[in-house]
């Protein structure tokens, strides 16, 4: 009797693990999350996430949907259409509470914003502060509206030097003392392509422009209603981060290229390189406290820079509601830089 009470609670026992082999995996919460230009290095990060499957990992199905120059994923975050948004800098945050978006930042993944000036060596320009006395600076419509204020408020450029520039390098490679914007992890490796020489290149994050960028923005609802799903994609895009500056990159730069098939390797390789030597992505409070570090105090330096320079009113921006700091600042990812042996 004994012998066969046993062999009934082996059959219950072999039926029970059949039956935890046999059920199917959990369901992964699926994610849209847009970007704000065609896939590039500096996308490299979340890229590198899908490729490795660290978002797996971390329970995620992400779907990366480019931007363009007639995509606008924008207005797609406050409509519930994606789930995650990649944005530029601090300023479209500002313009966002300003405005009464319900959306927020969740994460820095740049302590610098790559938006610089690019000048010809040689001609006087090594300097920063030279770059005021230039007789031609070719800036964007976006940016003469922007960070060309601050610019005639903080380091005294003239509107007497502006002249348009509309993303094409012939005017600035035919004119020696000309100076153009440029993005500094893009345009020079163009511009050394094109020209055959080496711009010099003067990052405005360099001379105080102290914006956080590509940031990672969020619904408000979402961050109340689903802080683990925002907690898990933060902290798997951030370990993109590392493993994409730091580790193989090779899977990551494939599905770029995929999705923007203009993009070559070598291309991609050497905006890492500029991003690794520029310091855009792993300094500041990045280096103690993790990819994606964010502080009030310097959000609020920013804008009252940008209040300086006639952007906004000091009361135009509740600062309390452009960034939640509770998914950032944790270390995320040092342990994975260390153990990659990056310095």
């Amino acid at each position: 009797m004994n012998a066969i009470l046993h062999l009934a609670r082996l059959a219950c026992m072999a039926c029970a693990v059949a039956a935890v082999g046999t059920s199917p995996a959990l369901a992964l919460d699926k994610v849209v999350f847009a970007t704000n230009w065609k896939a590039q290095a500096a996308h490299g990060g979340f890229y590198q996430a899908v490729a490795d499957g660290t978002y797996r990992k971390y329970g995620l199905h992400v779907t990366i949907q480019q931007g363009g120059p007639q995509v606008n994923n924008r207005p797609l975050l406050p409509a519930g259409k994606i789930d995650f948004l990649m944005t530029g800098n601090l300023l479209h945050t500002f313009d966002n509470v300003k405005n009464g978006l319900p959306v927020v930042v969740v994460a820095a993944m740049f302590q610098k914003d790559p938006q610089a000036l690019l000048a010809h060596p040689g001609q006087g320009y090594e300097n920063f502060a030279d770059l005021a006395k230039a007789p031609v600076v070719m800036v964007a419509k976006d940016g003469q509206f922007t960070w060309w204020q601050w610019l005639k408020v903080q380091h005294g450029f003239r509107d007497e030097q502006l002249k348009p520039y509309n993303y094409n390098l012939g005017p600035f490679l035919a004119n020696d003392k000309a100076v153009q914007q440029g993005y500094s992890v893009a345009e020079p490796i163009y511009v050394e392509n094109q020209g055959k020489f080496k711009p010099i290149v003067h990052l405005l994050a360099d001379h105080g422009f102290s914006t956080y960028s590509t940031v990672i923005e969020a619904r408000t609802d979402m961050v109340k209603n689903k802080p683990d799903l925002v907690r898990r994609f933060v902290d798997a895009s951030i370990l993109g981060w590392y493993n994409y500056l730091y580790g193989d990159r090779k899977a990551a730069n494939a599905l770029m290229r995929k999705d923007n098939p203009d993009m070559t390797d070598d291309e991609l390789e050497k905006s890492v390189a500029l991003i690794r030597e520029q310091g855009v992505v792993d300094s500041g409070e990045a280096i103690t406290k993790g990819i994606g570090a964010m502080s009030g105090a310097r959000v609020r330096d920013f804008y009252d820079k940008m209040v300086k320079a006639g952007l906004y009113k000091a009361d135009d921006v509740d600062l309390s509601k452009v960034a939640s700091y509770e998914f950032v600042n944790k270390g995320v990812g040092l342990d994975v830089k260390k153990r990659l042996g990056a310095r």
